[in-house]
């Protein structure tokens, strides 16, 4: 499969523009209202039209209701439900049924023992989100410009398609798909010059060096 690159946080017209240049598969939208990358309904409905057909569309969530879910469906009509809170297995199928949505779990992880958990969401969430544990006390569940250790994704194997996420920037993502055997790549922080101020020139320099890496790897397979 090819490699999945997404940059997540977007919140002006120009940047989504410049993913969507870069080659990006996949755009992020967040509706989590502390991240310095919140989007309102409205800016959101107009950057997922502009996406669309394009680049698919990824409506990040933490822990929100069937409610505000149903708000986002209804506005912003996205691909994807990027799940990033505490879902359960349970919930996330529950969210799948309601809204026929595909949806994206992000688990964090520290050390091979949080690698469990993925499991449990096997044969439930099509795609898997594999960030970096937030920090003690951090407001933000994702999006903290911080790495793991990607030597311990070697042979993992999550019954579906994973993006690694984390500390990844146009310097390292090379890297980390060669030692972690990602099948995608998700970015936010390491494309910004300031937090939630995307640089085009990042963007395309992420997308770039992601792609050149991929060519160079075996097809990845799930």
């Amino acid at each position: 499969m090819k490699l999945i690159v997404k940059i997540c946080g977007l919140s002006s017209e120009e940047m989504v523009a410049a993913a969507i240049e870069a080659g990006a598969d996949m755009i992020g939208l967040v509706f989590f209202p502390p991240s310095p990358r919140y989007v309102t309904l409205d800016r959101a409905s107009r950057l997922a039209a502009l996406a669309r057909g394009r680049a698919e569309v990824a409506a990040l969530t933490v822990d929100m209701s069937d409610r505000g879910l149903a708000d986002i469906v209804e506005a912003v009509k996205p691909d994807w439900l990027q799940l990033h809170g505490k879902e359960t297995p349970a919930r996330v199928a529950a969210i799948k049924k309601r809204f026929a949505r595909r949806a994206m779990k992000a688990i964090g992880l520290r050390e091979p023992a949080d690698l469990a958990l993925a499991g449990a969401y096997r044969g439930i969430a099509d795609r898997l989100l594999l960030d970096a544990k937030p920090p003690a006390g951090a407001a933000l569940p994702g999006g903290n410009g911080m790495a793991f250790d990607w030597t311990i994704l070697e042979g993992f194997d999550a019954g579906m398609p994973w993006l690694l996420s984390g500390g990844l920037g146009p310097t390292n993502v090379g890297t980390a798909i060669r030692v972690s055997g990602a099948h995608g790549v998700d970015v936010s922080s390491g494309v910004e010059s300031a937090p939630g101020k995307k640089e085009a020139s990042l963007i395309h320099a992420f997308v770039a060096a992601a792609r050149r890496t991929a060519a160079r790897q075996p097809e990845r397979a799930f």
